[in-house]
């Protein structure tokens, strides 16, 4: 008896996405590539600043999470016929974990500059 698994309302073998050009995805490897990155970054400069290691404790949550989705869906390794459409999957979701990080880390800054130009320009008296 072989295995058969559900994909998109249709029943395949496993491995046979990679050969029909299934619609899976490998967009988990861009934000692995940029947690590898950071971390050799962190590495060689020496840098130990608690903003670069939640930058790359995020990355690799979201690295993780791809993995454990693409797992679950027995969809982990194989690659679409439409790599490029995961790659950019991939660059939305680090960009998103950038976005987030950067508002988390620099939110002091954000909130100080209007504060600062609105004294100094006297539109908060």
């Amino acid at each position: 008896m072989q295995m058969k698994i559900q994909y998109h309302g249709k029943y395949k073998e496993p491995g046979g996405y990679l050969l029909q050009g299934g619609n899976l995805m490998v967009c988990y490897i861009v934000p692995l590539v940029a947690t590898v990155i950071g971390s050799a970054h962190r590495k060689a400069s020496g840098s130990h600043d608690a903003k670069g290691m939640w930058l790359n404790i995020m990355l690799l949550g979201g690295a993780l999470f791809g993995l454990i989705d693409h797992a679950w869906n027995a969809e982990l390794f194989l690659i679409s016929a439409n790599w490029m459409l995961d790659l950019a999957l991939g660059a939305t979701i680090t960009t998103g974990i950038f976005v987030s990080w950067g508002v988390i880390a620099f939110r002091e800054r954000l909130l100080v500059t209007p504060r600062f130009m609105s004294r100094r320009t006297g539109a908060l008296n």
